[in-house]
C-alpha cells in the first residue's frame, strides 16, 4: 500500500542538533571494537531490512547520519518515506567503509526504528477511521528535542500536525477558561478577537469539558477555528456535532476535535460521531519502535 497523501518535507537543518547529539553520545572518542577488528580501507555492503509490516520513515535521516560518520558511506533508498514495507523488505542499501558503517549502525537504526514506529502507529489509526470525515492529528506529547522529527513521522503515516509549539497556535484550555469564571463569554469573545490579530498564529482553539453549559456559549463567539471536546463520551460528541450544525448551519465551523484517552479500539466509533478532528497523543508518546535491522 502506498501513502498517496502529500508529505511536507522534513527540515533537516532543524533536525541536525538531535542527530549530532545522538552521534556524540554514542561515538564518544571512537568505536574501539570496529577499529580493532577492521582495517580502514575495508569496503562492504549491507541492507536496512524491515522485519515486520511498517510504514517507512527516516530514510533521509539515515542518509544524513551516515554522512556525518563518513562521507564515503552511500545510501541507496529502495522504499521512500511514507510508503509501506512488508516483512523482509530491503528498505535501503548502504555501501562503503565497513568500519564506519558498523559505527553508525546503532544510531541510524535508533532513528529509523523510532520514526517508522510512529508512522506505522499513525497509519493504523488513519486506516481505522477510513470512510468518515475525521482526520487524525498529533499533539505536543513528543519526546523532548524530537518534535520536528516525530511530527514528520506522523505525516508519513497519513496523520496531520497540530500546532508545533506554544507559539504557532492559540489554544485556550479548560484551565484558562476556568480563570475567566462562570460568565466567561464576554471575556472570551474579547480574547478571541485579540487572538485573531496575532501574526504567525495558525488557528484559535477553545477547549470545553461540557456540552450544554459551555459549548453553546462558545459557539456564539465568532473567530474560533476549533473547539476541543475533551474526554467526552460518544453521546456527548454526537450532541456537540448536532449543536454545532444547528447553530452554524452549512458552514460546519468551528471544527470539532475529540481528544482524551482515545485508543485504536475506540477511534472508529469516535470518528463516526461526526467530529472533524481526532487528537491522539499515543501516536507519538506510546508508539513502539519498528523492528528494523541492518543485514549484511
Amino acid at each position: 500500500m502506498r501513502n498517496k497523501r502529500k508529505i511536507l518535507k522534513l527540515d533537516m537543518i532543524q533536525a541536525l542538533p538531535i542527530i549530532k547529539m545522538a552521534i556524540e553520545e554514542d561515538l564518544g572518542q571512537g568505536d574501539m571494537t570496529s577499529e580493532l577488528l577492521f582495517k580502514r580501507e575495508t569496503i562492504d555492503k549491507a541492507h536496512i531490512v524491515s522485519r515486520e509490516e511498517i510504514i517507512v520513515c527516516g530514510m533521509d535521516v539515515a542518509g544524513e547520519i551516515l554522512k556525518h560518520y563518513d562521507e564515503r558511506l552511500k545510501l541507496k533508498v529502495h522504499v521512500k518515506d511514507g510508503r509501506s514495507a512488508h516483512v523482509g523488505c530491503k528498505l535501503a542499501t548502504i555501501e562503503g567503509p565497513l568500519r564506519s558503517m558498523l559505527s553508525a549502525e546503532r544510531v541510524m537504526l535508533n532513528f529509523v526504528q523510532r520514526l517508522s514506529g510512529i508512522a506505522t502507529t499513525t497509519g493504523k489509526y488513519v486506516r481505522a477511521i477510513q470512510g468518515t470525515k475525521a482526520k487524525i492529528y498529533d499533539t505536543r506529547k513528543t519526546l523532548p528535542g524530537w518534535r520536528i522529527l516525530e511530527k514528520y513521522a506522523v505525516r508519513c503515516g497519513g496523520g496531520h500536525n497540530h500546532r508545533i509549539g506554544l507559539y504557532d497556535g492559540i489554544l485556550i484550555k479548560d484551565n484558562h477558561l476556568a480563570q475567566l469564571g462562570r460568565k466567561f463569554q464576554p471575556k472570551l469573545r474579547k480574547i478571541v478577537c485579540e487572538a485573531k490579530k496575532v501574526k504567525g498564529v495558525k488557528f484559535v482553539a477553545v477547549e470545553v469539558d461540557h456540552v450544554d453549559d459551555q459549548l453553546n456559549y462558545v459557539l456564539e463567539i465568532p473567530g474560533i477555528d476549533i473547539v476541543l471536546l475533551d474526554n467526552m463520551g460518544q453521546w456527548q460528541l454526537k450532541h456537540a456535532v448536532e449543536m454545532r450544525n444547528a447553530m452554524r448551519g452549512k458552514s460546519k465551523k468551528p471544527l470539532l476535535e475529540a481528544s482524551g484517552n482515545i485508543t485504536l479500539t475506540s477511534v472508529s466509533a469516535i470518528a463516526q460521531c461526526g467530529v472533524d478532528r481526532i487528537a491522539i497523543g499515543a501516536i507519538t508518546h506510546s508508539a513502539a519502535a519498528a523492528d528494523i535491522a541492518l543485514d549484511r
